[in-house]
Parts: C-alpha cells; structure tokens; sequence
C-alpha cells in the first residue's frame, strides 16, 4: 500500500472525558516543567505493542512538554484495555499521566485501541479506536501521540507529519544538493532527486500531496511540481529570468515565486495559478525581492528585500500595495516565514558574525532570537505552530537539522542519515 496514499483509517470514541478532568499541561509558560507520564507496551501483540507504545513515548519526550517514564520502573502490568488501572501503582512510579492500549489483527488489518488515564484524578481523560492496515502501525502511533498531546495541551498536535529537506554530500566545493523527504522522526526515510542536478528550496502544499522546488535540471533554474503519491513531476514554466524561491499561496491553487530579469540581478515577486498558468507580477523594485510567505488568512506576505540599500524583512497586501518594512534591528534580515497561526513571523538574522533564528510579530514588534549559532537559517514552521526547524552549520561544513519551541526552549537535533539543509515541514497527512 502506498504510505504517501491517505490512511484508510477509522476511528471510533471510547468513554469521553469528564468535563472536570484537570490532567493538563499550561503552555503559555516560557519553560514548562516536563510532564511525567507512563506509557507500557499495547497488549494483544508483544513486538507491535512494544514498537507503538515506544513511538507513542519518543513523539511525546521530544515534544519537551512530556516525561516518559522508564518501563522499568512500572509495578502493573497492563494487559486488558478493559480494567481500570490500578491508580496508587501508578502515583508510586511518579505517573501523573497514564497510557494504555490493545492491539489485534486479522490478516493484514489492525486495530489499535488506546485510553489516557488521569491518575491523580484516577479517571479516564480520553480513548479512541483505529482500524487500518498493519503497514500504517507507525502512522497510527502518531495519531495517538497527537490526540493525547492536544487533550492535555489544548492545541493540535504535530506528529502525523513528514519533513522534505535538501540532503547534501560530497566535498564543500562540489556538494550533491537532492531532496529527500522522512517523518518528522526521522523515519521513513527516501530520497526523492537521484542528484544527477541540484535541487534546491522544496516546499509543501498546504492542501495536497505536493512539493515545489527549484531544480538546476536543463540550462537554467526552474521550478518544478512534484507529486508525492504518484512520483509525477512537471516544470511550471520557462520564463525570461530564472526563477527561484516558490511557495505555495495558503489555498493551494496558486504559487508565489522570485522571477530575476536579464543581466541586473533585478528581481521581483510573481504568482502563477496552478490551474491556467497565468503570470501576475507582485512587486517593482530595483533590488532583490525574495523569499515570500503568505499569512495563513493570504490576505498577507512577508518577504525580504534589498531595497532599501541593506537586506531587510516587509509585509505587503496579496496584491502588492501597502509594502511595509518590519525589521529594524541590527543586521541583515532573510528568510521569513509565517506561523500557521498568523501571530509571528520567524526569520533568519545575521548581526555581529552569529546567525540567529528568531521570530517576531507581523507588525515587527516584540523580536526575539530563538537560537543563535556559527551558522544558521531557513526556519520552518510545525503544522500547530509551536515548534521551528532549521539547519545548522558548524565550522567544519557539516550542515544538520534542529528543531526548537517558540519559546526558545527544547533545542535538539533532528536525525537524518545525511547532511541536511533548507527543511520544510508539511501539514498534518490526510487520514
């Protein structure tokens, strides 16, 4: 079965969650105390019940938000999802939060039923039942890793997503620059360009299974539209100058892109409809127009700009009025990106000879540096907007993809089996 395909899934509610249930996590702190919670093996199947509940446990840990508990550790052994739990062996352990499921499986279809347990309050806060294919066991851990972390967070999780970015070997001179896409774990690993031409900036469609991205395929730099079910990709077009930098508009119909004319360096925004193709230039300037995001609403667009004599970050309305600079601190501002909650803008900055991701307001009001590094950029953004990724350059070239929270807390290193810049994170994936 193809896992680009959607899940074929169904689910099913179990008991629902009293309305008192007080088992939650306060995020609007800057530096939340992780919260402790047990998660053991699913009964019905020894090895997928151990492999589902240790995706459940590292979704959770890596949030920074939770504390997996070691199983070591556990006095119950859960082997019914019918039994209520025996709470006071639970608080023994530390457990404020308490996991459990069963497995079973006819043929190559499975069902995976799980329940979160308040053990303070020694009552059940949510449960729910899957039913799919045994191939999609990964997916569906996921899922469950998602819903516990939105009843105890209030927000939507960010589990169920994959991450394309640009894998990079070779010498520093001569790198081989391919797209690669994995879960946002670091599973599921592929590449998707075999690096016989370099593939540069892959973006997600907000709506479907696309990408675009920028490919030196031919005699010059063209955008392509890659389709991850099928593998099918196409050229958006040969234009007068190169094109560069495409995003998707939030609708997924359209594309924002950098058009540069001629010999000048002169480049501007453009958009094209997926659909007829039609051209619609953005922007006029004589400088360097780059870069463009949408805000989640498209009423919106953030991009950076040489125009004003230094690279700096502007806003202006979906059809090119209102420009407005935002950025006004120290350095040279690039690569900003809009949250999916239209409430920040994260960018990449360079001042004093450190790179710095940081995110602001999308008036430019309350900047704040996220990290800060030899050399960093390209932030992206988690589908619920909590979590930015980017790539991180050390001194000796080796390029790897981190992963921080809002607030500036929870900085860790994204595994790939490769180098790694440039990173996209998609959507939540269709069930």
């Amino acid at each position: 079965m193809n896992r680009f395909a959607a899940l074929a899934l169904t689910l099913a509610c179990l008991i629902a969650a009293p309305a008192h249930a007080q088992l939650k996590i306060d995020i609007t702190k800057g530096n939340v105390a992780p919260l402790p919670i047990a998660v053991p093996d699913f009964a019905g199947d020894t090895q997928l019940g151990q492999d589902i509940a240790d995706v459940v446990a590292a979704d959770l840990e890596r949030s920074g938000l939770f504390k997996p508990i070691d199983k070591s550790a556990f006095i119950e052994k859960i082997d019914t999802q019918t039994a209520t739990p025996r709470f006071a062996d639970w608080r023994q352990v530390g457990a404020q939060g308490l996991v459990t499921g069963v497995i079973s499986t006819q043929g190559e279809h499975l069902k995976v039923s799980f329940r979160l347990w308040d053990v303070t309050g020694e009552q059940q806060a949510a449960g729910k039942e899957y039913n799919s294919f045994k191939n999609n066991w990964r997916r569906i851990a996921h899922i469950i890793a998602d819903e516990i972390y939105s009843r105890l967070t209030g927000e939507t999780g960010y589990f169920d997503s994959r991450i394309v970015y640009v894998a990079e070997s070779g010498p520093l001179q001569r790198r081989v620059k391919r797209l690669a896409i994995m879960d946002q774990d670091g599973e599921n690993h592929k590449f998707l360009t075999d690096g016989r031409y370099m593939a540069l900036t892959p973006r997600f469609s907000p709506k479907s299974q696309e990408i675009i991205y920028l490919s030196f395929a031919g005699k010059k730099p063209r955008v392509f539209l890659r389709d991850l079910q099928t593998g099918r990709e196409e050229s958006l077009g040969s234009f007068d100058g190169m094109s560069f930098a495409p995003r998707f508009t939030p609708d997924g119909h359209s594309i924002i892109m950098s058009i540069a004319l001629g010999d000048s360096g002169v480049t501007n925004l453009y958009t094209m409809s997926l659909g007829s193709r039609q051209l619609h230039r953005l922007t006029n300037s004589d400088g360097i127009d780059t870069s463009p995001s949408y805000s989640p609403d498209s009423k919106r667009i953030v991009f950076n700009s040489d125009r004003g004599g230094a690279q700096q970050i502007y806003t202006m309305n979906a059809d090119g009025s209102n420009i407005e600079r935002i950025s006004f601190g120290d350095g040279r501002y690039g690569t900003p990106a809009w949250s999916p909650r239209g409430d920040l803008i994260a960018f990449t900055k360079i001042a004093g000879g450190q790179f710095y991701i940081g995110v602001m307001r999308p008036d430019g009001s309350g900047e704040r540096a996220l990290t800060s590094s030899y050399s960093e950029e390209g932030p992206t953004w988690s589908p619920n907007g909590r979590v930015i990724m980017f790539s991180r350059q050390d001194r000796n070239g080796r390029t790897r993809l981190y992963s921080v929270d809002v607030t500036g807390y929870n900085l860790r290193e994204v595994p790939t089996p490769i180098d790694a810049s440039d990173p996209a994170w998609s959507p939540l994936l269709p069930l």
